[in-house]
């Protein structure tokens, strides 16, 4: 089988085109896909980091570095958690709530040019079969079992 044939060759390139669009419109405003994709999943009672980690699938090492430099961008303040004092709580700043919604227009827009491209039926099937995909990749994973 030719390696451009596979399943592994077109999610991975689809995912480096989508990183390096998201990258450069976030680079734009001063910040990284990551940190927008952080922006996105902090709740308004605040995120534990491990939560938004696991969303994420980042290390903590990486997540650390990430939320460091949002905090220095005053779009993030972190906080412990009043019940479990092991937990570090995430919440948005003024600022990050602001940001969080022009990322989420984005992300709001990009899918609205996706669904005028692709049916209804083909994003159902295509969502069926990432979700496919992703059991089996879990499944072959060691840690999972």
């Amino acid at each position: 089988m030719n390696l451009k044939d596979t399943i592994d060759f077109h999610i991975k390139g689809t995912w480096h085109t989508l990183t390096k669009m998201y990258n450069r419109l976030a680079a734009e405003h001063g910040s990284s896909q990551t940190a927008a994709y952080i922006l996105v999943n902090i709740d308004k009672e605040g995120t534990p980091a491990t939560k938004i980690a696991c969303r994420l699938g980042m290390e903590a090492t990486s997540l650390s570095r990430v939320l460091k430099k949002m905090e220095e961008q005053n779009l993030i303040l972190k906080q412990v958690d009043e019940t479990d004092k092991r937990i570090m709580k995430i919440f948005l700043t003024d600022e990050g709530i602001i940001k969080r919604k022009f990322v989420k227009q984005i992300l709001i827009d990009f899918n609205k040019k996706v669904t005028q491209k692709v049916n209804k039926q083909d994003l159902k099937i295509f969502f069926k079969v990432l979700n496919t995909i992703n059991e089996l990749a879990f499944q072959e994973n060691p840690a999972n079992q």
